[in-house]
């Protein structure tokens, strides 16, 4: 794993030691940031399910002012923060432990928008339809905002969830990216 374009391209990056987390390949990341950029002039990006943080990097990398992650695994938190620190990126960075939901409700108190919303979940333990309802009911997202959705391709996600519809999906293997923004 390395961080592909940007202030920071070619560096590597740790991965999350054991086997609970699945890193997003170099070849799905350079698609996704192809999707959705390549490059940014500012915003603030909320990397879910963190892992490594190489979602969020990638994006700091290629010009986004701030990026939030979350992950429940110890593991991956001090993983990000090895990676951050590497990147020399701390302080374009917050790092939480806590689950999904609950940070949800703690991001709504805060009002805080994001202009990008990574949820790259374990494929098992997968809710992002609910969790995209929420991101768009409680508008942390930007107005032209995206969530960028890793999922199995046997999760198959529905053209609109509440206020958002799905704006593009690719397929990468058993991987797919499906991309929602408002309606």
């Amino acid at each position: 794993m390395r961080v592909i374009s940007g202030d920071k391209r070619g560096l590597p990056l740790k991965a999350v030691p054991g086997s609970s987390t699945r890193p997003t390949t170099d070849k799905v990341k350079e698609s996704i940031f192809n999707m959705i950029g390549p490059y940014f002039d500012g915003g603030i990006v909320l990397d879910l399910y963190a892992g490594s943080g190489g979602l969020g990097i990638e994006a700091i990398s290629r010009g986004v002012e701030k990026a939030i992650f979350v992950d429940q695994n110890r593991k991956a938190i001090d993983t990000v923060k090895q990676n951050l620190s590497h990147c020399r990126f701390e302080e374009k960075a917050e790092v939480y432990r806590n689950d999904a939901t609950r940070a949800l409700k703690a991001l709504i108190k805060r009002e805080i928008s994001f202009s990008y919303v990574f949820l790259d979940p374990p494929y098992a333990e997968q809710n992002l339809a609910n969790e995209i309802n929420i991101i768009l009911d409680y508008k942390l997202l930007d107005e032209n905002g995206k969530i960028i959705c890793e999922h199995a391709t046997s999760a198959v996600l529905p053209d609109e969830i509440g206020t958002g519809k799905k704006y593009r999906s690719e397929i990468y293997g058993d991987t797919m990216i499906s991309i929602y923004t408002y309606k």
